[in-house]
Order: structure tokens, then C-alpha cells, then sequence
């Protein structure tokens, strides 16, 4: 009776585990965020024990059966765990004894915790990648549909903060979608990559029961079983594509959350948020904050620390197995779910902003965004080289300036100043709107490639 409270490995210990070391050693609070994962490979594992004949069938339903007792319990909240049995694997295991007596003691013939736990954790980043995969997909939707809603508002394209050339919001918005698309084809990767199944590996060296790894890894849904039984429990690179996407599609919103801080500036006055998604000070009376961008753009060092993190713990470690790796999990957890809020929130944002037409239409005339326009007509009409055509386009942005004239604000005759025999039609170039239609190179902003990208969007998210 004295070992009765003991972990399952302490029959060879001789004194009691050190208070410290089991607070800090003791993962369940943790991992019991895997219980269905856990749960469901037991139970896998005990139908494979049975269908080779390892145990017998009524040790076999007997153990089944007090599983899914267990997962009921966990589930209506009625399970109490217990950091003495360190982590879900084994809280489970101790209550299983307790429910069907001395026959639980069959269950973990042929595995160990080391398969069990990277098994139950990939299955439980499989889950979370598919959960990120369809919000990402949500947050795509929001954009088209203010990208549909925005075809012909002409706004500044920005580079190095400053006005480049005119461009659709619509198409901006577009541009937001394709980065939302790549990480989702990464999470879909990762899915593909970890597809493998550990479990039956044992600790690192495989095991002498002749088990059916094949019927395991069909039964909890990947294609294979994994090759190589010591680099399969040494293995982390699955947790570490998780989290490098999820830093990526972070670094991607706290991008679009910068930008939204910085139009909605009183500066610049190129969005409004809804008030729903702002905060107010607790000083000044007249404010309105943008805090949900500002969360979102902060947030992101959370998801990178957290890929720092489990590569410096990773980069040091000798095969095959060590407690160092028991870290992973709750890095992942974190980065799961920072990223998860953060792409809600993001949607919110998207669904309450909106673009000050006025204003956007105002400040793509600012800054000369058709010079390169000019350059390009005297190209095309005129048979200059594009150097040549350059420099006669900086001369006239000089002109411009200096007289404190938009491009658009010249008369026909100041043009001519700069270059002779140009025809009239010369003029449309300086006109923004004019500027955003003629890019019609495939992936430009014309409103002919903008409403095609748009009908194709439509088609894939549906």
C-alpha cells in the first residue's frame, strides 16, 4: 500500500519525489488538453493488442470500455487530476485501475509514454491546423467581400511610406488574401509532412510484440507508420512547423494591423473604424484608439518567441529522448491560441472598417504617383528609351514642385515645356484613376484583372 500513490515508474525508487522537481516535472496541467487524443490512441492501440491476440478480447472491451468512461468523466468535468501522476498519460492509466482493476495493467503492452505522447500530440496539431485552416479561410471571405465593395476606390500604393503610384483598395485587399493563401497551403503542408504515425515505436527502439503498425496508423488517421523507431521519438520538427507557420500568418496580421493603425491615424485619415473595435482614455475625452490592431500587432511576439523557444530547446539535444522536450507542448498550446484570437480579431477588424473614399481618392493624387505614367506613354508613343523617358518625366516632377502643382493640376503647354510634339491625349496619363486601369499585366490593379481575380476568389472560397 505504501506505493499505492507513487508514479508508475517509481517502483524502483527508493524515496519520495522532491516537491520542486514534481511541481516543475509534472506536465498535466498542461497536456490533459490532449485527453481526446489520448484517449482515442489507447483505444486504437488496446483494438490492435486484441486483433494480433496480444490480450484477449474481454481484456480488451474491458479496458475499451473504462476508456471511454474516462473520456465521459473528463468531458462532464468530473475527473480529477493529479500532478503526482505527472501528465495525462498516466492520470488516465491510474483512473483505468481504479474503474476495471489489475486489467488496466494490459493496456500499455508494446508502447511507451514516449511514442504515446508525440502520437497524441500530432494528432492534436493535425486538429489545430485544420481549426487554423478554416478560420483562415473566414478571414479571406471578409476581405473579398470588402475587396468586391472597393473596386473603384483609387487610393495611394505606398512604398517606404510614401506615395508610389495609384492603385484600387480593392486590389490592396486582394494582396492580403494571397498571404492568408500561402499560409493556409503551409498548414496544409505541415498536415501532409506529419502524417506519419509513432505510435508502437516504443522508447526509441521498437518492440518484440508483434503488433500491426499499419492497422494503428489507419485507425487514427495517418497514411503510414513512421520509419526509424529512435529518430521518430526525437522527433519535433512537426511542433516547429507549426509554430514557424503560425509566427508567419502572425507576422502577416500584425503587418495589415500596422497599416490600419496608421490610416486610421488623424495624420493620415484613410480608414474609420467602427467604435465597437475601438477604446477610449482614460484622460483625454476625445480619443478613439485603435487598441484590437495594436493587441494583434503585439501579440505576434508571442507566436515568434514561442518558434525561438522550442528551437533553442531542440538545437542542443542528442538522440533520442529527454525531458527538455516536454516543453513543446505548452509553446504550442500558446501559439495555437494567440494565433487563433488574433485571426478572429482580425476578422472584426475587417467587417468595421471602412475606407474614407475622399480622402484615399485626395492623397493618390499627392506625391506625383503618375510620373512613372508619363515615363511610360513617352515609351510607348514616342520611341524614347525608358532612361531617356526617366529623366524627362524627373524634369517635370521638378516643375511641378516647384511651381506647387500636382501632375494633374498642369496645363498642356507646361508639359510641353519639358518635352515638344506630344499629343494632347498625354494628359489622360496624369489622371489616377486612368493610371489604375492601364495596369493591366497580369496580377496589376486594373479593374479588368481586379473583377477576373475577384471571380476566381469567389470559386475557390465557396
Amino acid at each position: 500500500m505504501k506505493n499505492k500513490n507513487k508514479a508508475i515508474w517509481g517502483t524502483r525508487f527508493n524515496k519520495t519525489t522532491s516537491k520542486i522537481f514534481e511541481k516543475i516535472g509534472a506536465s498535466i496541467d498542461i497536456d490533459k488538453r490532449l485527453y481526446e487524443e489520448d484517449i482515442l490512441g489507447s483505444i486504437i492501440h488496446t483494438k490492435m493488442l486484441t486483433k494480433q491476440k496480444i490480450i484477449d478480447k474481454k481484456k480488451g472491451n474491458k479496458i475499451i470500455n473504462g476508456l471511454k468512461k474516462i473520456r465521459n468523466e473528463i468531458k462532464n468535468n468530473k475527473f480529477k487530476f493529479n500532478k503526482k501522476y505527472e501528465d495525462i498519460h498516466l492520470n488516465i492509466e491510474k483512473r483505468l485501475f481504479k474503474i476495471i482493476g489489475s486489467d488496466a495493467g494490459y493496456l500499455h503492452i508494446a508502447r511507451s509514454r514516449n511514442d504515446q505522447v508525440i502520437t497524441d500530440f500530432k494528432l492534436w496539431i493535425k486538429k489545430a491546423s485544420r481549426e487554423m485552416i478554416n478560420r483562415l479561410n473566414d478571414l479571406n471571405k471578409s476581405f473579398l467581400k470588402k475587396a468586391i465593395n472597393n473596386i473603384q476606390t483609387i487610393m495611394p500604393g505606398f512604398t517606404h511610406l510614401k506615395n508610389a503610384q495609384p492603385i484600387s483598395f480593392a486590389h490592396y485587399l486582394l494582396a492580403y488574401i494571397e498571404m492568408f493563401k500561402r499560409d493556409k497551403k503551409r498548414f496544409i503542408s505541415n498536415i501532409d509532412y506529419i502524417n506519419e504515425c509513432p505510435l508502437g515505436v516504443g522508447a526509441l527502439a521498437g518492440t518484440s510484440y508483434k503488433i500491426d503498425r499499419n492497422f494503428t496508423s489507419k485507425k487514427l488517421g495517418f497514411k503510414k507508420p513512421t520509419n526509424n523507431s529512435i529518430d521518430t521519438v526525437s522527433d519535433r520538427d512537426f511542433v516547429l512547423d507549426f509554430l514557424s507557420t503560425a509566427s508567419i500568418c502572425a507576422m502577416h496580421i500584425s503587418r495589415f494591423a500596422e497599416e490600419l493603425i496608421i490610416w486610421n491615424s488623424d495624420i493620415v485619415k484613410l480608414i474609420q473604424i467602427d467604435d465597437k473595435m475601438l477604446t477610449g482614455s482614460s484622460i483625454m475625452p476625445q480619443k478613439k484608439n485603435p487598441d484590437p490592431a495594436e493587441l494583434i500587432r503585439g501579440r505576434a511576439g508571442k507566436n515568434f518567441g514561442a518558434l525561438q523557444a522550442m528551437l533553442t530547446t531542440m538545437k542542443g539535444l542528442p538522440l533520442s529522448y529527454y525531458k527538455d522536450m516536454q516543453e513543446d507542448k505548452a509553446l504550442a498550446f500558446d501559439s495555437y491560441d494567440t494565433l487563433l484570437e488574433s485571426i478572429i480579431l482580425t476578422n472584426e477588424l475587417v467587417k468595421n472598417l471602412k475606407p474614407n473614399k475622399k480622402r484615399m481618392f485626395s492623397l493618390s493624387n499627392e506625391g506625383h504617383t503618375t510620373a512613372t505614367d508619363f515615363a511610360d506613354y513617352l515609351v510607348q508613343n514616342n520611341g524614347l528609351s525608358f532612361r531617356n523617358a526617366y529623366k524627362i518625366s524627373a524634369k517635370l516632377v521638378n516643375y511641378a514642385e516647384k511651381n506647387k502643382k500636382k501632375l494633374n493640376q498642369l496645363k498642356f503647354d507646361e508639359v510641353t515645356k519639358i518635352k515638344n510634339n506630344l499629343n494632347k491625349k498625354v494628359m489622360n496619363v496624369f489622371d489616377v484613376t486612368n493610371s489604375v486601369n492601364l495596369k493591366t499585366s497580369y496580377g496589376g490593379t486594373s479593374t479588368k484583372n481586379i473583377k477576373k481575380m475577384i471571380s476566381k476568389l469567389k470559386k475557390e472560397f465557396k
